[in-house]
């Protein structure tokens, strides 16, 4: 996510319409991504971006520049992410060709199903583990966040955040080790 300027946040915070449009361009695919990344799913992502930027426009003239923007955007997104997940307790996968879109398996490139392969598999590990514990994997894994910076993102404890990650860990571990199992059963 870009940086934005004090000015644009200042004047979005006051009402100004396109100063806050350009913080819904700069920030925008970053919270799907986070968003996508927590409630598993290309439909409940939409709809949390949307929920996230109305609490963002609602909220920003609160905001004291004391944090980062991004950490602040963070905190939003994940926190209502992670509730949303929770509410609909059954969290949902798009179907692989829903995914990729329609004859895209046909038209794209070798590497580009691979990619999409690997995004699936991480997809299908992440909803595996609860989404407090998504959370805090898909900020430190795949957003690149400190522990630190997570826990200010979603305003917990330090310990808070080493222990869902451990938790998360040993959940993922083994999910990976049952499904060497039954790849090596399968062999046999």
């Amino acid at each position: 996510m870009q940086d934005i300027s004090e000015d644009i946040l200042t004047r979005a915070s006051q009402g100004d319409i396109q100063a806050f449009e350009e913080v819904y361009k700069t920030t925008s695919s970053f919270v799907y991504n986070v968003a996508l990344r927590i409630v598993n799913n290309q439909e409940d992502a939409k709809e949390v971006t949307q929920e996230v930027f109305i609490i963002i426009y609602n909220k920003l003239k609160n905001f004291r520049f004391e944090s980062a923007f991004k950490t602040w955007v963070y905190r939003i997104t994940a926190n209502y992410a992670i509730n949303f997940a929770k509410k609909n307790s059954r969290i949902k996968t798009a179907p692989f060709d829903e995914a990729l879109g329609e004859g895209a398996v046909e038209n794209e490139a070798e590497a580009h199903i691979e990619e999409e392969h690997q995004s699936q598999a991480v997809e299908n590990l992440l909803k595996e583990i609860n989404p407090d514990q998504r959370a805090c994997v898909v900020l430190r894994n795949i957003e690149g966040l400190s522990y630190q910076e997570i826990a200010k993102a979603l305003n917990i404890n330090i310990n808070t955040v080493r222990s869902r990650l451990k938790r998360a860990r040993e959940k993922l571990m083994a999910v990976k080790q049952q499904v060497r199992g039954l790849t090596a059963a399968d062999t046999l």
